[in-house]
């Protein structure tokens, strides 16, 4: 739907609170009157997110083009228990190169207060204090860009703009070999080769997992092939040992397939453009002429190199001989539905290892705080793991066991597998004989893979910076059993009819792109599936009626909505183009007398 409300209603910020208090900014705490005479932009996010990330990376060239009007606030509000801890977030911010304050915000009040319903929302805030603009999800840079321009001219004019040094503070860099690594690989010399993630490096270790033998990378963020001195990466991850000998490297944030050359240290491209892939793109086609999005691990199953492709949650894979890269498994919808691979929903896979008959590819599905695998036949199935919204750590049946947020899994000479259960900060491990889950290892520090040499497990600790080598034990670790589910609060609604909005203005200077189509896309669902008696599945509306069951009590609805917006300029025969796109779980409670009527705002201010 395609509202056309004024853009700048006059609606005063509400004040920026959090119990976790403020980060990059020297220890100096702030309030919204300490930043008047500044445009501030408000990114609710919370570290688990790919999407988040993926705007974190869309705001860095406004944050440097801007500097000296433009306030970049992020909102730190939480969905695991994990990250409500705040050294947690401390490491996130600086994992992820945050150059901006940070507002640790635990208990969400500050997202209360701004009626935020999705992660990552922005918020604009005029330099006289007003809310401006709300966009949820991806892909918005381009129009808060142009509004941040108008809105410099305008308050310029009026004498109500500030321009002057930010309130970022820098932190003081450490000194460590490793900062927040994030998988490793057995070397064939039984070196052990690491993705020095923050510090955009490969580092390989000597056989102790401590020496460093020579880092490849340049060290500073880019995309650039060539000797290893010199070539460059952003935010690397996953590794996996190619058939030639070489080593393929998952380059996270460049959206691309890399590969190192062990002997002489360079690296090419093999797959990815380095730009992101978005709906509508071509999913599958020659290696480098395909977009990918955010692939986190990549394993070889099969014969091709398989994709965590934690972007749009889906499995790719590549396939080196015939230099072609596509879809292998999944349809982008986010959530935990098994099935044949077209039809399987993921949530952020995270972690890939090939059994150790070799039959199956297990995968971390980090958002769902799920084990699942994949077969031979395109199969997908859930061993450990029941939705979005439940995590914890228990034991025992893999039917009522809980992980919290795994990002990594290591196949076991014995057919079991073991789970670096990352916010649980433990290594579990899952036994298909038996179907039961157990705890090898706690008081680890955000464990993000694990690699099996002889009899131990090398893990790696990524906010510990290093690698922690392990007997694998006999015996399994005792821990108190915990269950949570997502706290957010559930917005009460009527039984029956309820109209979905979701709310898209196009940014100033555009329209909706209707060249080849219909320009917006929604999909609905719901947990459990019993509440929706009518309206779920995909459409081209971005307003739909949709039937709760009043049966149900409680639940989460799930909403997915696209829309794409073309510059509005008859004389341009190449029009810049923008996809705009957010993922929603909304919670609602069903009482009489609740809202007849959810608005979500994609793109825009919705006055309900």
């Amino acid at each position: 739907m395609n509202r056309t409300a004024p853009r700048r209603a006059r609606v005063r910020a509400p004040e920026l609170i959090g119990k976790g208090g403020w980060l990059n900014t020297g220890g100096t705490q702030y309030s919204l009157a300490d930043l008047r005479g500044r445009i501030v932009v408000l990114d609710f996010w919370t570290f688990c997110c790919i999407n988040c990330l993926h705007v974190l990376d869309e705001l860095r060239e406004l944050e440097e083009k801007h500097r000296d009007t433009v306030v970049i606030i992020g909102v730190h509000s939480p969905k695991f228990v994990h990250e409500a801890e705040h050294g947690a977030v401390e490491d996130a911010v600086e994992r992820y190169g945050v150059e901006h304050p940070v507002l640790d915000d635990p208990e969400l009040a500050t997202w209360k207060q701004y009626a935020v319903r999705a992660w990552p929302t922005l918020v604009v805030i005029d330099p006289e204090g007003y809310v401006v603009a709300q966009h949820a999800g991806e892909g918005h840079a381009h129009a808060i860009e142009r509004l941040v321009e108008e809105l410099e001219a305008e308050h310029e004019a009026k004498g109500t703009l500030r321009r002057g040094d930010g309130p970022y503070v820098a932190p003081e860099p450490v000194a460590t070999d490793l900062r927040f690594p994030g998988k490793a690989l057995l070397l064939p010399s039984g070196n052990f080769l690491v993705s020095d993630t923050t510090r955009h490096q490969l580092v390989e270790l000597g056989p102790d997992a401590e020496s460093v033998v020579r880092r490849i990378g340049s060290g500073a963020r880019g995309f650039t092939d060539g000797p290893g001195e010199s070539a460059s990466f952003s935010e690397p991850q996953g590794l996996a040992l190619l058939a030639d000998g070489g080593v393929v490297v998952a380059d996270t944030v460049n959206h691309a397939l890399r590969r190192l050359d062990l002997d002489s240290g360079e690296v090419t491209t093999l797959a990815g453009t380095g730009r992101q892939w978005w709906q509508g793109s071509p999913a599958s086609g020659p290696a480098r002429e395909v977009d990918l999005s955010s692939p986190w691990d990549v394993a070889v199953f099969d014969g091709r190199v398989w994709i965590a492709m934690a972007g749009v949650h889906q499995l790719w894979a590549y396939d080196p001989a015939a230099g072609t890269v596509g879809v292998a498994a999944g349809t982008t919808n986010e959530g935990l539905v098994d099935g044949p691979a077209g039809e399987a929903w993921f949530a952020q896979p995270s972690g890939l290892a090939v059994s150790a008959d070799g039959e199956r590819l297990w995968l971390a599905d980090s958002e769902t705080s799920a084990l699942r695998w994949v077969d031979r036949t395109g199969e997908v199935r859930t061993a450990v793991g029941t939705g979005l919204f439940d995590f914890g750590h228990r034991d025992g049946a893999a039917e009522q066991a809980l992980l919290q947020h795994p990002l990594g899994v290591t196949a076991l000479p014995d057919g079991s597998v073991a789970v670096s259960d990352t916010y649980n900060q433990a290594l579990r491990r899952f036994d298909p004989a038996t179907g039961v889950v157990t705890t090898l290892a706690t008081d680890l520090r955000e464990p993000s893979d694990a690699v099996v040499v002889g009899g131990d497990v090398v893990v790696v600790e990524s906010a510990r910076h290093r690698l922690t080598r392990l007997r694998l034990p006999e015996d399994s670790v005792r821990v108190d059993a915990v269950a949570h589910r997502t706290q957010r609060a559930a917005t009460e609604v009527a039984p029956g009819k309820l109209r979905l909005d979701v709310v898209f203005q196009a940014p100033a200077g555009q329209k909706l792109d209707t060249r080849y189509g219909p320009s917006t896309r929604l999909l609905v669902s719901s947990t459990p599936a019993e509440l929706l008696l009518g309206g779920e599945g995909a459409g081209t509306d971005l307003s739909r009626v949709v039937e709760l069951n009043p049966a149900v009590t409680e639940g989460v609805l799930h909403v997915s909505a696209m829309a794409a917006s073309c510059d509005d300029d008859p004389a341009n025969e190449y029009p810049a183009c923008h996809v705009h796109q957010q993922d929603w779980g909304v919670p609602v409670v069903l009482a009489e007398g609740g809202a007849e009527r959810l608005p979500l705002v994609l793109a825009g201010m919705d006055e309900g």
